[in-house]
């Protein structure tokens, strides 16, 4: 970074700060779009099974959920202000046709919060507790709501739709045909997949280290069966969500699928090429080359043609560093793909020594951080693989970028921010928990859950 920062360039500048607030903001979205899933389920179980520790768990982690989105808000706005302030020709131009998301977008927020406050303080208020469950519905809606307008705009930037391009400017707007982007199906449903997942992984990382701790109570059994269980599904989801964005890339952005694979001249039988090393012929050294495998990825058949980046101007091409960063997220899936897959097995086998397996839990912990770093790798990805465009086909990057002098200054107050926001945040979500243990707040309660997992 300080070769690339070494003279003032205000679009490298934007384009930095824009991606440390994207990377810092995407922590709090996620975990804000798929804890109230998760509470969801917890709260529903409780209920069925009229079981308090279900429903312990629900408020327990509600409380902590407060505390993220409290964080998302900034950061969120930090965000809008600074498209503005940092993308001003993008937003002159494509604001005329993705203001409508933007819009639904804030709503879908504020829809979410109203009902998040109605929830929070409406615990054991209703005889039928069903009256409270359905409070929280508004608030899984709202926040992957939140989520699929935001990223409806994102995919309009990869693929725009419902727009007429006349001497480089936008005409004949239909919003709702630029909502419908051919990127908008594979890029919400993946991001909404994938923050359920990593969701499930944190807090099954928080209930293995209950037990990795020794403490045994089945409070921390059920919490771990319960997001262990749920983040297997969003495994597989995701999985079957995967391999449909090869095919839309194929389709829509061969460029991007050529930079990821390395793979330079159009044929068919392409092989998908891990790891490895380019030379200056790109030639690919010491990579495994898997036969046939992105032709599969790319058009399901294995004689599939599958286009080169040797077709396409080298003035549109992705940095091909990019390949590493896919390397990298598929790395992690296949170790979170391991881990999950181990606890299952286990408990279908041996139903209640998974729970007193240390190297299990140990990996359920470690799988928390790799679902986040797929996260924002998946979105380094995404954005860097765009490039050099920001509204692809249309607009690239240094024409959307502002021309201010003070772009720097701005990075280092907003990194500043950052750092407080995250130092405050994990502070209170230590001090919160540490303090109020699960067991202690059952034993005071005299909570009778049952013991059946």
């Amino acid at each position: 970074m300080h070769t690339l920062l070494s003279s003032y360039d205000p679009v490298m500048y934007s384009r930095v700060l824009t991606g440390l607030t994207l990377a810092f903001h995407i922590i709090f979205a996620t975990i804000g779009v798929g804890v109230p899933l998760m509470i969801a389920l917890a709260e529903w179980i409780g209920i069925r099974r009229n079981d308090e520790h279900y429903l312990l768990m629900a408020r327990r982690w509600a409380r902590g959920f407060v505390i993220t989105v409290a964080v998302g808000v900034v950061t969120g706005t930090a965000i809008g202000l600074q498209l503005s302030l940092l993308w001003p020709s993008f937003m002159r131009v494509a604001g005329q046709s993705i203001a409508l998301p933007l819009f639904m977008e804030t709503f879908a927020f504020f829809f979410e919060a109203i009902f998040l406050g109605i929830y929070l303080y409406t615990w054991d208020r209703f005889k039928n507790k069903l009256t409270h469950f359905w409070l929280l519905i508004p608030v899984v809606i709202g926040s992957s709501a939140s989520a699929f307008f935001i990223t409806v705009v994102n995919a309009f930037m990869n693929a725009p739709a419902g727009v007429t391009v006349k001497d480089g400017k936008i005409t004949d707007i239909s919003p709702f045909g630029a909502m419908l982007s051919p990127a908008m199906p594979t890029k919400v449903s993946h991001v909404l997949v994938t923050a359920y997942l990593t969701c499930a992984f944190v807090l099954a990382a928080i209930a293995a280290w209950s037990l990795l701790m020794g403490r045994n109570h089945i409070y921390y059994k059920k919490a771990l069966k319960l997001t262990m269980v749920a983040a297997f599904v969003f495994l597989i989801s995701s999985a079957v969500i995967g391999d449909l964005s090869g095919k839309y890339l194929a389709k829509y952005q061969p460029e991007k699928l050529a930079a990821m694979e390395w793979h330079f001249d159009t044929t068919k039988q392409a092989p998908l090429v891990l790891g490895g090393i380019l030379t200056d012929n790109n030639e690919v050294k010491y990579g495994l080359k898997i036969p046939y495998a992105l032709s599969i990825l790319a058009h399901g058949l294995p004689n599939a043609e599958v286009t080169g980046l040797n077709d396409i101007p080298a003035d549109e091409q992705p940095p091909l560093y990019i390949h590493y960063l896919f390397d990298l997220k598929m790395g992690f899936v296949a170790l979170m793909v391991l881990i999950a897959g181990a606890f299952m097995v286990l408990l279908w086998r041996k139903r209640e020594r998974v729970f007193e397996n240390k190297w299990l839990l140990r990996g359920i912990i470690l799988a928390a951080p790799l679902a986040m770093m797929t996260i924002e790798h998946g979105w380094i990805f995404s954005e860097v693989g765009r490039q050099p465009w920001l509204l692809r086909g249309i607009m690239r990057t240094e024409e959307g970028a502002t021309v201010s002098e003070h772009v720097d200054t701005m990075l280092y107050v907003f990194a500043a921010l950052y750092v407080v926001l995250a130092f405050s945040s994990v502070t209170v979500l230590i001090r919160m928990f540490r303090s109020n243990r699960a067991e202690d707040e059952i034993a005071a309660k005299g909570i009778e859950g049952g013991s059946e997992l």
